[in-house]
């Protein structure tokens, strides 16, 4: 059964390299069924090992569930299974040495309200054998009678590092608390063989929120963070003890620890010019602040990336970053040629290298192809015979050929403060054409939310003819701390109005002329208050997992359980949203709650029931206080799901009514 299995893989994986990519020109076709936006990629995850003569992917293909599969690139056509669970999903996974790999587990056909907190760790050789379980999962599940399972350890152990040349070792670490409270403590070296630990006699300060390893895996940084305040604490090479570098108010801090490097070096993030994008530098040990000199900027966008080496962590080969789109500069002429043969043979594609025996005559390199049109597709280019295979298509069931291009603009906002928008524009949409269009306001809020990336929402919304334009209104991040911290205290606002004057840009361009609003979470609670305070402005609202109480979000409540945290409530919330107490009139105003009597347009309402982030509470309450306003919602409750939407028939469902709906009161 397993060789036919196997067998069947490698059939599928051959079928769907033979398929390439899809030729752009091909005729247009009717738009794709929502099940095809929606249900999950077939590849997930994609890994070469240290020497680069294999290569692990996850995948759903061959199976119903996620499992590991590895081919040996020296012998073509061998696939081996490395692990597959028939009540489990293998989740993240990564190579230890070029025998053995680590992974957790998930399972995909539970909603999101079962939250797998304790994934547990397992090990196991490329080839499927050796199976064991080293740390336990909270959730049970059937493990093959094959598995070795003595002694794993408890469920509050977590996969923190995979050193390079460890040998069997990988670095884990106990938690203590809950939900968004979690600390770190008393890592430990880990062995996959035989599960033995051994202590790395670290003797850190207490409440660590995270560790920053270099490749090697010692611990470099760690950072404190309770009562509000964080602390940096430092261990350099052949020193055992921490030293303090910085202790600052949590939303005041001066720069970021990020990475540290084979040398020692400690690279941070730290803020710069008047618009205060985050910059790449190196941390001055003799000053104690960064260098003022920036080895990265990024301008209109803060630094998003990182620095790439080679295995051993001691030479930088490029920078890998993201502005609109990810882009990587190569230091290395080797890499930056293939860099050049990928782009060539991709054209219009972000094409990621990840490379093993960089800089070899015999150097194998894994391309990550996407696009704004184009889920994506894996690669393998190998440098000792020049040629390049496909591997597979992450999603086969959609044609780049059919789907929106995605554009990024930057306009006016009404007190003349920058604000990014993107745009996702229908196949034949121009600028002058009018017609409906879908403001989507991201959640968060304190994310960015666009990427210049296929996008399964907006990707659909535009495929049934909506233009969608997604406001990275202030207080979304990634694009300077000024523009993130325009939003504090702006909830229902000035942050509303970004959102409003990205919709009437579009429309005075001509992109469209009729809108409806939507959004999930924060995005949810932006659509409830743009219905409140610009009704002129939206036909209809589609609003899920909304926050709709402020009160209730900033001040919880002894009979609805969240997992809002007890630091956040107590210091980041009151300066970033507002204090339940003492701005009490500015909230009201801002509540979608108490203004429900103002919510005239259609609107139509989903929930999770197990939703810990933004309870069901929320939900009733607001659907409540519509109906004695005289304006039923139209109202779904998904079971099991809880603040994102994991099931593929709930998301297509959900979809499906979004589609009804939208049809009824924006397209007319």
């Amino acid at each position: 059964m397993i060789n036919w299995l196997i067998h069947r893989l490698a059939l599928i994986f051959i079928a769907l390299a033979a398929s390439g990519v899809p030729a752009q020109t091909a005729p247009v076709a009717p738009p794709a069924p929502a099940e095809a936006f929606f249900k999950p990629r077939q590849v997930l995850e994609a890994r070469l090992s240290p020497s680069g003569s294999r290569l692990a992917v996850t995948t759903s293909l061959g199976g119903q569930r996620v499992g590991l599969i590895v081919f040996d690139l020296d012998k073509p056509g061998q696939v081996t299974q490395a692990a597959r669970f028939v009540d489990v999903d293998i989740q993240h996974f990564e190579w230890v040495n070029d025998e053995r790999l680590v992974f957790d587990l998930i399972d995909l056909t539970v909603g999101s309200g079962d939250r797998d907190y304790a994934p547990g760790l397992f090990s196991v050789r490329f080839d499927g054998t050796e199976l064991r379980q080293l740390v336990m999962r909270q959730q049970p599940f059937v493990v093959s009678g094959s598995a070795t399972r003595q002694r794993p350890l408890d469920w509050n152990h977590w996969l923190l590092h995979v050193p390079e040349g460890a040998g069997d070792e990988v670095i884990i670490g106990a938690v203590q608390g809950h939900g968004s409270d979690l600390v770190s403590i008393n890592p430990m070296r880990l062995n996959v063989v035989n599960g033995r630990t051994r202590s790395m006699s670290l003797g850190a300060p207490p409440n660590i929120r995270r560790w920053i390893f270099d490749a090697a895996g010692q611990a470099r940084v760690a950072v404190a963070q309770s009562g509000g305040r964080q602390a940096v604490h430092w261990r350099g090479p052949g020193r055992e003890e921490w030293q303090l570098l910085a202790e600052f108010d949590t939303l005041q801090a001066p720069y970021t620890p990020r990475f540290v490097d084979a040398a020692g070096t400690l690279y941070v993030t730290r803020s710069e010019g008047p618009q205060g994008t985050q910059v790449l530098a190196k941390f001055d040990f003799a000053t104690g602040r960064p260098e003022p000199q920036a080895m990265v900027r990024t301008p209109g966008f803060d630094f998003r990336g990182s620095l790439l080496g080679d295995r051993a962590g001691a030479k930088a080969m490029g920078v890998r970053v993201e502005t609109d789109a990810e882009s990587t500069v190569w230091f290395d002429e080797d890499m930056k040629r293939v860099q050049m043969l990928a782009d060539g043979r991709m054209p219009g594609h972000v094409n990621r290298l990840s490379c093993r025996r960089c800089g070899q005559p015999d150097r194998v390199v894994l391309v990550q192809a996407w696009s704004d049109t184009d889920p994506g597709h894996l690669w393998l280019y190998r440098g000792a015979t020049e040629q390049w295979q496909l591997i597979s298509r992450v999603q086969p069931a959609i044609d780049p050929a059919a789907m929106a291009s995605v554009a990024f603009e930057r306009i006016k906002a009404r007190d003349g403060r920058d604000l990014p928008l993107w745009l996702t524009v229908p196949k034949g949409r121009k600028a002058g054409d009018g017609g409906p269009a879908v403001v989507l306001v991201h959640g968060g809020p304190w994310v960015r939310g666009g990427h210049w990336a296929w996008s399964e929402t907006e990707q659909f919304l535009a495929s049934r003819g909506y233009l969608v334009i997604s406001p990275e209104f202030r207080g979304s991040t990634g694009y300077g701390s000024v523009h993130f911290r325009a939003g504090w205290k702006q909830w229902g606002r000035a942050m509303q109005d970004d959102v409003a004057d990205a919709w009437l840009w579009a429309k005075a361009k001509g992109w469209a002329d009729r809108a409806c609003i939507a959004g999930a979470s924060y995005g949810g609670y932006s659509t409830l208050m743009g219905l409140v305070r610009n009704p002129e402005l939206y036909r209809c609202g589609v609003a899920w997992v909304a926050l709709t109480d402020p009160f209730l979000y900033l001040k919880g409540s002894w009979w609805t359980r969240d997992d809002i945290s007890d630091e956040g409530r107590r210091y980041s919330l009151p300066a970033m949203v507002g204090d339940a107490e003492k701005d009490a009139e500015m909230l009201t105003a801002a509540s979608p709650l108490a203004q429900a009597a103002r919510i005239k347009a259609p609107l139509l309402l989903a929930f999770g029931q197990d939703d810990l982030r933004v309870p069901l509470e929320h939900g009733k309450r607001l659907r409540e206080a519509m109906q004695k306003a005289g304006n039923e919602p139209e109202w779904v409750v998904y079971p099991g799901e809880g603040h994102s939407w994991r099931l593929p028939q709930t998301r297509t469902d959900f979809a499906r009514r979004m589609e009804r709906f939208l049809a009824e009161h924006l397209k007319p």
